[in-house]
């Protein structure tokens, strides 16, 4: 059901930042369970672009079976337009950020990338007091990233990259790499482990070393000018935001008893040798999660997790924001603003 139109960035076919176009649409409204959200800003991360591709970095069966125009994004800050009458806890003009249905709309879009979307209640949280909405926006897929794999998975949903859980481990007293320590996710993951009392490790491109001192890292690694895999070694967890081919090099870096955390775990890692070494390799598939957005709330109020903007695109712009996220040395989030 709609109620009027909008301007959305929408994906008739698939392919390059190109062909994202921004055009009127149909405007969402709140079905049950749902609340309207008037968006004032929208994150970019990863799995757009991977949309707007097609997943052609996939095996042919994962990949999407379409249903064109879909409109991509996850990630919104907004204020609350409508509420279903059976949701409770959300009000009309509220200040909210989201997560939105991912990974339920990993192949065909979850709508974030529009000036108004429907948002399941449960994936909802108030915005955290003090930060703008672009500051929002760029949160919550990172940060519930990085939650999941360091602190909370906070669900029981099959592990599509493995057949165990993901089980987050203790960091209190214990050393910590970050590696990708720049980006959405490792920006987040350092703070979070510093939080929680881990001595930090975070690999990036020199650039990054003042940031990432300031956001709390103990230790810099300059990966332009030093294989980070072969001056550490005894870590107790080793979180790779970055993967590819070469994930499996930090498995000698980790202690007997320590684990390997891959963010993005396509590719190719020796099992047989991490279990040789005693190291746990383990991986999980981030999930909305309103409650626990709420928790961390607190912490971006507080200032212990501070969001890194990169830079920031009107959505009218998309194809230019996509051009800039793919080119790489991103300093933390790209934010579309609405029009």
């Amino acid at each position: 059901m709609s109620t009027g139109t909008m301007k959305p960035a929408r994906l008739h076919e698939f392919g390059g930042p190109g062909v994202l176009r921004y055009e009127d649409a149909p405007r969402p409204a709140a079905a049950p369970g749902e609340v309207l959200v008037r968006a004032h800003a929208a994150g970019l991360n990863p799995p757009d672009w991977y949309l707007r591709d097609g997943y052609r970095a996939l095996p042919p069966e994962w990949r999407p079976d379409p249903s064109f125009p879909l409109i991509p994004g996850t990630d919104v800050s907004g204020i609350v337009e409508a509420v279903a009458d059976d949701v409770r806890g959300f009000n009309l003009g509220d200040e909210v950020y989201a997560m939105v249905r991912f990974p339920e709309n990993l192949m065909k879009g979850s709508g974030a990338y529009a000036e108004y979307v429907s948002i399941p209640a449960p994936e909802l949280a108030l915005k955290p007091v003090g930060i703008d909405h672009v500051h929002a926006a760029g949160a919550p897929m990172s940060l519930l990233t990085a939650w999941q794999f360091l602190i909370e998975l906070g669900h029981d949903e099959p592990n599509p990259f493995q057949s165990f859980r993901h089980e987050p481990v203790p960091l209190q007293g214990k050393t910590v790499l970050v590696n990708g320590a720049s980006g959405g996710v490792g920006h987040l993951a350092v703070q979070l482990a510093k939080w929680k009392g881990a001595r930090v490790i975070a690999v990036a491109s020199s650039r990054n070393e003042a940031l990432l001192r300031d956001l709390g890292a103990d230790q810099f690694i300059d990966y332009t000018t030093t294989a980070a895999e072969e001056v550490v070694c005894d870590v107790d967890l080793v979180l790779d935001a970055v993967g590819g081919a070469k994930m499996g090099r930090f498995l000698h870096a980790v202690k007997r008893g320590g684990a390997l955390f891959l963010v993005n775990p396509l590719g190719f890692i020796d099992h047989e040798e991490a279990e040789t070494l005693g190291v746990t390799v383990s991986s999980t598939q981030v999930r909305s999660n309103g409650a626990q957005l709420a928790e961390a709330a607190r912490l971006l109020a507080n200032g212990t997790v501070r969001v890194i903007v990169d830079s920031t695109y009107p959505l009218s712009d998309v194809s230019r924001a996509h051009e800039c996220a793919t080119s790489g040395s991103i300093q933390g989030k790209i934010v579309l603003t609405m029009d």
